[in-house]
């Protein structure tokens, strides 16, 4: 993980690799942003000029690396665009500065410290640029750079993350700023473990290993941990998670991780789907939609992530995390298309397509995460291709049996600068599940399907208790070219937005 500190030097002093400063897009061309004064000044206050003599216009996510003058003890200023000059009065909007971070440390990889000199103007930005930079800041090479080049004995591996991130401008001895830095710490590194998880090959992320995984760091902060294994599964009677991984020679399990606090009011529980490879079982799929199933179990990984970030920033709220995790494989053992599986609920579900996976195990999860009575219940999922065809490849949707916590949700996830949108649970598409052998079958109709698995997950939360769905197909995985502080591969989507669920729950600010 990337060091941060915040920083005492001024800019002009800093000894480090790097200087990233902003560039906001003016009328006229390039203006550098708050917080470079002093690298300007280096300039001979010409640095806006320069940049527009390079091309650099202030364009959101524009990076320009030019040569750093004599008055400097960097080697290099790396200017980042911070997009439009806000109006007057006003700051720039935290998620672009989040954006920019990010942008600015990616560039920044195989560097050891770079100083971010971008607008500080409270504690809310010093969260923004630190965040991004350490999520900019992440690359996967756990499986890279094994060999060696001939010769000289050195790593040909890929290029390793920028080492440390020195926030300048924030302030060390404010209380806020130094709480700011350390809570961007601690969700940026959990944000990171998530996607460590997302991008781990599904050989060696087995639905025991992630289990192992899970009970090692929630033990080594304070978590208690309760692991059902195959047996315990069948003779409690988890149908769906059972009849999901059966057709593995991994076996599943259901993972509880309970974090407490001893002056907490509320409880919030956190599902989590994780099919660590989805293979669509007997209901295979098609040729080309296999290569990414290792990300299945996203959901699973932003509720560990979750937990583990709620205990580590100790907050006054009681929160519960359930990983429901499988391999959905076909094999002579498998469940068919047409079985009917009995849920842990005792309710009959006729399997209509075995690739329809994800709400069986939820639905396990969600009736035992019921029976705890927590004051709320949200589920994390890479459910369904139609919430991608709905809302795209970087906003989930979000469904709830209760308005208001929908729109809590929404406006919390919009607030980290997580891209969501609230969907609907239209009662007549409950009609399409009906099944003339069994209580439910897990299809519906075709068209709003993501809305049809909502509805099908319903059935099984408690009556009385408040519950939201997330469906985070979409931006749980990221296959084009690295944006902002989103990589390639893993994003670690929903983790953000669950801890701020979790501190609005513990300060109760929910709306």
């Amino acid at each position: 993980m990337t060091a941060l500190t915040l920083s005492t030097a001024g800019a002009a002093t800093l000894r480090a690799d790097a200087l990233v400063v902003g560039v906001a897009k003016g009328p006229k061309g390039a203006i550098v942003a708050a917080g470079a004064e002093a690298v300007d000044k280096a300039f001979d206050g010409k640095l806006a000029g320069v940049l527009d003599a390079l091309g650099a216009s202030g364009a959101e996510g524009e990076v320009t690396k030019l040569p750093a003058p004599a008055g400097l003890k960097v080697p290099v200023v790396l200017a980042v665009g911070l997009g439009s000059v806000p109006e007057k009065d006003e700051s720039f909007d935290e998620e672009v500065l989040r954006r920019a971070a990010g942008a600015a440390a990616r560039a920044l990889h195989g560097s050891k410290k770079a100083g971010f000199a971008l607008p500080l103007e409270d504690a809310s930005a010093v969260t923004a640029v630190a965040e991004g930079a350490l999520l900019g800041a992440y690359a996967f090479t756990a499986y890279q750079g094994g060999e060696k080049k001939a010769g000289n004995g050195k790593d040909s591996g890929p290029k390793q993350p920028l080492a440390e991130v020195a926030l300048l401008g924030a302030k060390p001895r404010d209380k806020e700023h130094k709480a700011a830095a350390e809570r961007a710490a601690v969700v940026a590194t959990e944000v990171n473990v998530a996607r460590d998880l997302v991008n781990t090959p599904p050989n060696d992320l087995t639905p025991e290993a992630f289990a192992a995984v899970a009970s090692a760091a929630a033990k080594e902060n304070g978590v208690k941990v309760q692991v059902l294994d195959e047996k315990a599964l069948i003779k409690g009677g988890y149908g769906g998670i059972m009849g999901v991984g059966k057709g593995s020679e991994n076996p599943p399990r259901l993972v509880k991780l309970t974090y407490t606090h001893p002056k907490a009011e509320k409880t919030l529980a956190f599902v989590g789907k994780g099919i660590t490879y989805d293979s669509g079982g007997i209901s295979l799929k098609p040729a080309g939609h296999n290569e990414t199933m290792k990300c299945d179990m996203a959901g699973a990984a932003a509720v560990f992530a979750s937990v583990v970030a709620a205990a580590k920033l100790g907050l006054k709220v009681n929160v519960t995390g359930w990983l429901a995790l499988a391999e959905n494989m076909p094999s002579g053992s498998a469940t068919k298309p047409g079985d009917v599986l009995r849920m842990y609920s005792g309710k009959t579900v006729e399997v209509l397509n075995t690739d329809a996976e994800g709400r069986l195990v939820l639905g396990d999860a969600l009736t035992k995460a019921s029976e705890d009575n927590p004051d709320a219940i949200v589920d994390v999922a890479t459910l369904t291709g139609a919430m991608v065809l709905a809302l795209g490849d970087r906003t989930f949707g979000i469904m709830a049996n209760d308005d208001a916590f929908r729109t809590s949700i929404h406006e919390i996830a919009e607030e980290v600068g997580e891209s969501s949108w609230p969907m609907p649970l239209p009662a007549e598409l409950r009609k399409t599940m009906d099944s003339p052998t069994a209580d439910i079958a897990n299809m519906g109709v075709r068209m709003g399907g993501g809305l049809v698995a909502g509805l099908f997950l319903q059935e099984f939360v408690g009556e009385g208790i408040t519950w939201a769905h997330l469906d985070i197909a979409g931006p749980a995985f990221h296959e084009g070219a690295p944006h902002g502080y989103t990589p390639k591969g893993g994003t670690g989507s929903a983790v953000r937005t669950l801890v701020r669920l979790a501190e609005r729950t513990a300060t109760g600010d929910l709306g």
